[in-house]
């Protein structure tokens, strides 16, 4: 106490500073005050800097809150389509969204049928009729949160959200638009419905692991699982089959455990939908070739041809 009261009278008085402990303390007790006024504003410009994408907003994005997402305000989003993986996809990408809202997602509706572009031709297939609706928010619980129209006390109006479009509708400004949407007088509303583009189309602003976090609570129902479960099954049965005819060691599979051996086959992602076939019809004009576009029997033939291939194809749409 006493050296630094000696030290502390030297420099008010404005002597010098002969004493070497003095001199160090005295840069010591600059440095802390340096630190402790500059180093918030260095960090926060760097946090910043880093990259205009970085959500940043705590209170929206925390996992940690006992509170989760809020239940009393949700996000309504188009209908979904395309492709049941594209689906998933855009399905998380509104999730993702409506958690940065710190909103719950109303169920949207996903599409049973394919169609590009005849938005008017797609036919709508609510959520819950694929995936289980109350595993999704268990699994998810304090991630994400879906919600029913059920559960709208329609206390407020509907704030409609456009989203923008265009080259010049940027991931930066599309970031800007959902910030402000935080913000009140939008918070105040009980629905923010977005209206304009499918999800899958939105500009992406998420981490891979948040995507996959999301499709860890996609649990099928039912009733399309087993449907999954015997295609599966018909497959093994002709891997079985095939083994057997050519002599193969791993013939010997007992009835009761023909569904949990590892049978090898060959699964094969036959685009021969409507979209595809519009989409690779122009690019082959445009490319002018006539090497993109094939049947189902056409990819079978080729894929059977492939070398090294032991086993026979089995088309999907044939296991029915």
């Amino acid at each position: 106490m006493g050296l630094a009261s000696n030290c502390k009278h030297q420099i008010l008085f404005g002597r010098n500073l002969n004493s070497i402990t003095c001199k160090g303390l005295a840069l010591i007790v600059i440095a802390l005050f340096l630190g402790v006024v500059l180093l918030p504003l260095l960090s926060g410009y760097v946090g910043i800097d880093k990259n205009n994408l970085d959500l940043v907003y705590s209170r929206s994005l925390s996992l940690d809150s006992d509170n989760g997402i809020r239940k009393d305000k949700f996000l309504e989003v188009p209908q979904i389509v395309w492709g049941l993986n594209n689906q998933k996809i855009a399905f998380a990408r509104a999730c993702l969204t409506a958690r940065m809202l710190n909103r719950t997602l109303l169920m949207p509706s996903f599409s049973a049928s394919l169609f590009y572009k005849e938005i008017d031709r797609l036919q709508p297939i609510s959520f819950d009729k694929v995936f289980q609706f109350d595993r999704f928010d268990s699994l998810c619980n304090g991630f994400v949160q879906l919600g029913s129209f059920s559960d709208l006390r329609n206390q407020t109006g509907v704030f409609e959200l456009q989203k923008g479009s265009g080259r010049k509708w940027t991931a930066e400004r599309d970031l800007d638009q959902l910030k402000q949407f935080i913000k009140d007088p939008f918070d105040g509303y009980e629905v923010i419905r977005i209206v304009g583009k499918n999800p899958f189309l939105w500009h992406d602003h998420w981490p891979v692991k948040d995507y996959a976090r999301v499709f860890e609570c996609l649990v099928l129902v039912e009733e399309i699982a087993k449907e999954a479960d015997r295609v599966v099954s018909k497959i093994r049965e002709v891997g079985k089959e095939i083994s057997s005819k050519i002599g193969s060691a791993q013939s010997d599979f007992g009835s009761d455990s023909s569904l949990l051996e590892p049978v090898p086959y060959v699964a094969v992602h036959m685009r021969i939908e409507i979209d595809w076939m519009i989409h690779c019809k122009k690019l082959e004009r445009k490319l002018n070739v006539s090497e993109i576009c094939r049947s189902r029997q056409e990819i079978v033939e080729r894929v059977g041809n492939i070398a090294g291939l032991k086993w026979s194809c089995c088309c999907l749409s044939c296991c029915s």
